[in-house]
């Protein structure tokens, strides 16, 4: 089974501090799931038609491991802690290359 890769970009953010509120949570909650920050923050460099947003990869186990980190409890609470319009992003998980 192949690792995989849980990519988050964020188009924009309104609310910084529930965004924060929400990563104080989330980090442990998907560590203890089985993911490593393997990424985040803003890009140093953009080709093509890059866009300047905050990028933020995990590695799990499987593509698995990372839609049940997505539906556990504890990322359900950091969910919580985001709330509804304090940010608009994408959230992609892609497996790896074997």
């Amino acid at each position: 089974m192949p690792k995989a890769y849980w990519i988050t970009t964020y188009r924009s953010i309104s609310n910084p501090d529930a965004v924060a509120a929400y990563a104080k949570i989330a980090g442990p909650a998907l560590a203890a799931q089985g993911g490593r920050f393997i990424a985040r923050g803003m890009p140093t460099k953009t080709m093509e038609q890059g866009l300047m947003q905050r990028t933020v990869i995990i590695e799990f186990p499987s593509a698995e491991a990372a839609a049940s980190a997505y539906a556990s409890p504890s990322y359900r609470e950091a969910l919580d802690a985001l709330g509804t319009n304090s940010c608009e992003r994408d959230i992609r998980v892609i497996e790896a290359v074997e």
